[in-house]
């Protein structure tokens, strides 16, 4: 008889242990409570806007930001919420490129229908890391205090100085801005460069110091969060915008109350309701912080 051959035993083999659930992206309460019902009350409110100041017939707010963060997209995009339509009125930059579009100081206003509403956004060159790159920390605090005349056109080598013609010497009440808006891109803002954060803080504290408001409006938040992207409405109970705003104000220092997260309009042709009602919730806040340093202003 031939030698059976030996069977191997086969052990059952235990069960892989159940892959772990990833974390839920959702809080289960809004960290913010927001009336998502509020757009045609929130359009009435600033239509009726009144400058609380009898020397000021329009409020000015200066718009800055690094390159490419949306800064004449949100300018833009409050015009399409009033209007009911995409608009471009301001000059807004391919996606692919590095370099700021705008490159002269210019005041922009916001339309309802054929009323022209108080309030005129100031749009500036966009800010860059290097010290001679974008507009320089400088004129943006001289556009602050309306030193700077419209029509500016921006110089990468040197700020402006009180030797140049487009230096205004003795600015009036009505030429100085009073309320300063960063415009920063929530999909990058954990990488932006240190140098342009030290920039950013310059300027809030020169500003700071002689009392004027600031806010932080972050755009792209679409595209920082799955989430949103999917749903608007998803803004505030998203945790990863929330730690978005969070850095930010640990950033700049500039308080969770006075940032606000919107969408522009980019590629859409139509406006809706859900992105209509962010950016003027924004602009509620901007029009308010920036009226009631009017209302006790007479002069800085």
């Amino acid at each position: 008889m031939g030698i059976s051959e030996s069977k191997l035993v086969q052990w059952p083999l235990s069960p892989s242990p159940p892959a772990p659930s990833p974390p839920n992206p959702e809080l289960k309460e809004p960290w913010r409570k927001f009336d998502w019902g509020q757009k045609e009350d929130l359009k009435k409110k600033l239509e009726n806007v009144c400058p609380s100041h009898d020397d000021v017939n329009d409020i000015k707010i200066l718009v800055t930001g690094p390159i490419g963060a949306g800064k004449s997209s949100f300018i833009n995009s409050l015009d399409s919420a009033f209007l009911g339509r995409i608009t471009s009125r301001a000059l807004v930059n391919s996606a692919a490129s590095d370099h700021s579009f705008t490159k002269n100081l210019k005041g922009l206003t916001i339309r309802s229908g054929k009323k022209t509403l108080p309030f005129v956004f100031k749009d500036i060159m966009g800010l860059e890391p290097a010290a001679f790159e974008g507009s320089h920390t400088e004129d943006i605090i001289s556009a602050v205090f309306g030193h700077v005349t419209d029509g500016y056109k921006f110089n990468k080598e040197e700020p402006l100085t009180c030797k140049d013609q487009q230096f205004n010497q003795n600015p009036n009440l009505s030429d100085q801005c009073f309320c300063l808006v960063y415009v920063l891109p929530a999909d990058v803002f954990q990488y932006t460069d240190d140098r342009l954060i030290d920039k950013l803080k310059i300027i809030r504290q020169r500003i700071s110091d002689k009392g004027i408001s600031q806010v932080v409006v972050m755009t792209k938040m679409d595209e920082a969060c799955p989430l949103v992207n999917k749903d608007l409405r998803k803004m505030y109970t998203s945790k990863k915008i929330k730690e978005k705003m969070e850095l930010c104000s640990a950033k700049l220092g500039v308080p969770m109350t006075n940032i606000f997260p919107v969408k522009n309009y980019h590629n859409e042709i139509d406006t809706n309701d859900d992105t209509d009602v962010l950016l003027l919730k924004a602009l509620e806040q901007i029009v308010q912080l920036a009226d009631d340093r009017l209302l006790g202003s007479d002069g800085y």
